[in-house]
């Protein structure tokens, strides 16, 4: 049975590491990112998946009561391979799945479905086994995307931008600048949107220079300022950068805690005196879940 006093899953950084190198799976494992996925998706050529799927499972079958932020990013339920990737990662019980390529809602659906069976069929709690889900990499998504509230075992959207590109038909997804085009902003926005309508985390896409470490940290900083709540990588040396982007400052907690008990000690009121402005409602939510994120009340 799953530890009902475990503290909430921090979901700064997701690592990728790809599921064919047990080396590289290693080395995620044992560094600083909140998340690991194991990736048996784009990281693995088709030829090499099931020898993949066994390392993997291996992997997490070493690893203990640290599988809790060990997850698998698996194929698109469409295709031939995520059956047989479920088939060989759910005995040795992952933190967690990452859905890629998703239609919509009812691919979510289609996921539970077949976690719960695999669950009952390994003796694995009911529901523990929890999703993120990539929900813009295909031109059809991008009108879903507002379509997971209280959808099964979701606790995070994330977003994707090359795969979209792909399902477009664009040549580029990027300016001339080097910004994201206006599709893959709308992207994002959605992604964030989405995120919000359902209650759960926005989590920012991946930066592919791993060697730009100011423009990851100020794209990490700025996103955050926007509302996500953790970003993907794909190297190691990003891990340190995100987390640090994403975890609030010594004042910005003071703050919060203040604003809480504020309006815990006027418990009628709709707004309150903060620093010379006047703060409501919203403000009280903004600042319980900033603790939130840091396992605060």
């Amino acid at each position: 049975m799953a530890d009902k006093h475990l503290a909430p899953l921090r979901m700064r950084s997701w690592l990728f590491a790809p599921g064919d190198s047990e080396k590289k799976m290693e080395k995620a494992a044992g560094g600083n990112a909140d998340v690991v996925l194991f990736d048996l998706e784009d990281a693995v050529a088709p030829e090499g998946k099931p020898a993949a799927r066994r390392l993997v499972h291996d992997m997490l079958a070493r690893q203990g009561e640290g599988r809790r932020r060990l997850w698998v990013r698996i194929n698109p339920l469409d295709g031939p391979h995520a059956l047989a990737d479920l088939a060989a990662v759910m005995p040795a019980r992952p933190g967690g799945i990452m859905l890629p390529k998703v239609s919509g809602r009812a691919d979510v659906e289609t996921a539970d479905n077949y976690l719960s069976a695999f669950e009952a069929a390994h003796g694995i709690e009911s529901g523990s086994t929890k999703l993120i889900v990539l929900i813009t990499e295909t031109a059809a998504a991008m009108f879903t995307t507002g379509d997971y509230k209280d959808a099964p075992r979701v606790i995070a959207l994330t977003w994707g931008a090359e795969d979209l590109a792909d399902s477009i038909g664009a040549s580029s997804n990027r300016e001339v600048d080097g910004s994201y085009a206006f599709t893959y902003e709308l992207a994002r926005s959605l992604c964030l949107l989405g995120a919000a309508s359902a209650g759960v985390a926005a989590i920012e896409t991946i930066q592919a220079d791993f060697r730009d470490s100011a423009g990851l940290k100020a794209r990490a900083e700025k996103v955050r300022r926007d509302g996500y709540r953790g970003m993907l990588a794909i190297h190691p040396a990003q891990v340190d950068i995100i987390n640090a982007a994403f975890e609030p400052t010594a004042e910005e907690i003071a703050q919060a805690r203040e604003v809480v008990d504020l309006f815990a000690a006027s418990p009628g009121a709709g707004t309150i005196g903060f620093g010379g402005a006047m703060l409501d409602r919203p403000h009280l939510s903004r600042a319980q879940a900033l603790l939130a994120s840091i396992g605060s009340e």
